[in-house]
């Protein structure tokens, strides 16, 4: 995996001094080695983690005659093959690497090579002779892509703190993007917590264009050069449920479907793993592995010293099995330790604690392999969420026509006071099927953000932001797109391309990547995702079993108390930490000079949430620490 940079500067040269830096504070994506292309008004810069063709995968890299280059972070799995496609072509390779690969087919095939490349990828490729610079990103989100863009100048790298080494480039925070934070524990593509900086969305490339336009100046018109930007998008998952198979087909199709994937992920010129975690998906990653591989497994697995918190004992007997040779680490409660490094390295706002186990056991997994396997994309494509069975239990009143609903449901919830069993229950039957889902993936409300903001944010959000409400529209655009009529998959295509994309995949890559650690997930091979989408929705929940037709597939490899289990997750014990050790580091910092100064939060209101968390049966440890994160990423990149 590497760190990928590029300028386009019409105004004049980019600086090699300015591009060194970008590329420097990416060193943990890439410690092997640091490559530049400098030409007018293009700079490209790369750092280097040698995976494939350590000594001539070199970048940034070229075509024959030097009219088109790259700067690439990824694997392009089935590269051999388009290789050898490309060759017979007539196109003429200097390396063994996936990166020449990705060349050759943008010369022969243009922006449709992206429909020849399986596998995970950010890259930017200059082409000289239409002076136009094509990016992109890979199917899923698995790799990063930021630019910054105004009138002479465009920006990318795969990280924001490298465009932020750019002096001009103002941090102006995004007042939505706070509440679109506190709203989802994350911020949502396209957007930043920076005005004038954005996230290409997954599936989507992206070309830059040296273009004549026309300036005026003091009356006089001159022809100018200007940049003229354009994304699009280029994959999508279809959903089109073929019910002619069986359940059996079907088993046997995933089956081979997901050793193949496994297969493709063990090309690799370094010693590579897998994380082991005692659930379905990465019991099924490390048994696939052993299959299909000579040597035992390397397995890696983090746990708690509180045990509803920790799974390593299935861990340990899934090692058993299979014979890996495993590794393991139980995390104690100095978390608060690692937070200011995980500020510095997600370079946003991120409140998914499990960010704390997955940098763990990656530091751990780095002292063995530089590659690892992970079971990333299983609850997703395969309705492994216990939410998906309580959403399709509350789907059955959905017949009902939504003035209805108020009224039987609705307007009981409002009559019952706080706290009274049922409550709850009525009011999410009130509302529509959307709405219900949205809330239950969500993490604030407009009560919520009109204490916790200060005066001035509120102001700000009445005028840009849906007056100062959650906006679920985010999550409204994928819902009403998806083609189908089954509400089990609307929800399962709006968890992909959201919390799929936006949390888990960006929480594994900076984890990872700051411990300069390649992480690859077969089950979001995109082969594996289109067959997953013609699978019918009830051998995906069948009989109040989630994952159906994946247990399905893996009975017999894999023991029945790994398949059928109780769900865990991948979870912190944040409740028990912030009620006991960690209660007095929160109330320092969240109440902090530096933080009331900010004036972005209301101190008053955060000092009622600090001391109702101490109440018995109270738990609000996830919205401490997304405030204790935000603190700690402010001190990174708006004191700094």
């Amino acid at each position: 995996m590497c760190g990928i940079a590029g300028i386009i500067n019409i105004s004049s040269p980019p600086q090699k001094s300015l591009m060194e830096i970008m590329c420097g504070i990416m060193k943990h994506r890439g410690p092997d080695g640091e490559g530049y292309y400098m030409e007018g008004p293009i700079a490209l810069g790369h750092r280097r983690l040698s995976i494939i063709d350590l000594e001539g995968g070199k970048q940034p890299l070229s075509n024959e005659d030097g009219t088109v280059w790259i700067t690439y972070n990824g694997e392009i799995y089935n590269f051999p093959e388009l290789r050898k496609e490309l060759i017979e072509k007539g196109h003429r390779f200097k390396t063994k690497s996936d990166t020449e690969t990705i060349v050759h087919a943008y010369e022969e095939y243009g922006v449709q090579c992206l429909e020849k490349l399986r596998g995970m990828f950010a890259f930017g490729i200059w082409d000289d002779k239409k002076k136009r610079l094509f990016l992109a990103r890979d199917r899923l989100g698995k790799k990063p892509l930021y630019y910054y863009l105004n009138d002479k100048k465009f920006i990318f790298a795969s990280e924001l703190k490298a465009i932020l080494q750019d002096k001009r480039v103002n941090r102006e925070i995004n007042s939505k993007a706070i509440a679109d934070y506190l709203t989802y524990n994350y911020i949502p593509f396209p957007e930043t917590i920076f005005k004038g900086i954005y996230k290409l969305p997954p599936a989507h490339f992206m070309t830059v264009k040296i273009v004549q336009g026309v300036q005026s100046s003091q009356g006089d018109i001159k022809q100018a050069e200007c940049l003229d930007l354009s994304v699009q998008q280029y994959w999508d998952i279809k959903y089109e449920p073929d019910y002619s198979l069986s359940e059996d087909d079907w088993a046997d199709a995933l089956r081979e479907n997901l050793k193949e994937a496994v297969r493709l992920r063990l090309i690799s010129d370094v010693p590579l793993g897998a994380f082991l975690s005692g659930g379905i998906d990465s019991s099924t990653v490390v048994a696939l592995m052993s299959m299909v591989q000579d040597t035992p497994v390397k397995t890696f697995s983090i746990g708690f010293k509180e045990e509803d918190f920790s799974e390593v004992k299935y861990a340990r007997d899934v090692s058993k099995i299979f014979g890996t040779e495993h590794h393991e680490m139980i995390v104690e409660p100095d978390a608060m330790g690692i937070l200011p490094d995980l500020a510095w390295e997600f370079d946003e706002p991120f409140a998914d604690s499990s960010a704390i186990p997955t940098y763990y056991v990656s530091k751990m997994a780095r002292q063995h392999v530089t590659v690892i396997l992970s079971g990333d994309g299983g609850d997703e494509i395969f309705a492994g969420y216990r939410r998906y069975l309580w959403a399709r239990d509350m789907h059955r009143y959905d017949w009902l026509p939504i003035t209805l609903k108020k009224i039987l449901f609705g307007i009981p919830a409002v009559l019952l006071p706080d706290g009274m069993k049922g409550k709850g229950m009525l009011t999410h039957l009130s509302k529509s099927p959307f709405e219900r889902y949205a809330g239950l993936n969500t993490f604030s409300d407009h009560s919520y953000l009109k204490n916790l903001l200060s005066a001035d944010v509120i102001t700000d959000l009445k005028q840009n932001y849906n007056g100062g409400n959650p906006n679920y529209a985010y999550l409204k655009g994928f819902y009403d797109v998806c083609k189908s009529d089954d509400y089990l998959t609307k929800i399962q295509y709006m968890d992909t391309k959201t919390y799929l994309a936006d949390d888990i995949l960006t929480k594994v890559d900076r984890a990872s990547m700051l411990c300069s650690l390649e992480t690859r997930a077969p089950l979001l091979d995109h082969k594996v995702v289109e067959l997953a989408a013609r699978i019918p929705s009830s051998l995906k929940i069948n009989n109040n079993e989630t994952k159906y037709i994946l247990k399905k597939a893996m009975k017999g490899i894999l023991p029945d108390e790994i398949l059928y289990r109780k769900k865990m997750g991948f979870g912190v014990p944040l409740l028990h930490w912030f009620k006991k050790d960690l209660a007095e580091y929160a109330r320092d910092i969240l109440l902090s000079k530096k933080a009331v100064d900010r004036n972005i939060f209301n101190q008053n209101y955060i000092q009622s949430i600090l001391k109702n968390h101490q109440k018995k049966g109270r738990d609000l440890s996830a919205r401490i620490w997304a405030l204790l994160f935000f603190e700690h990423w402010c001190r990174n990149w708006i004191d700094a």
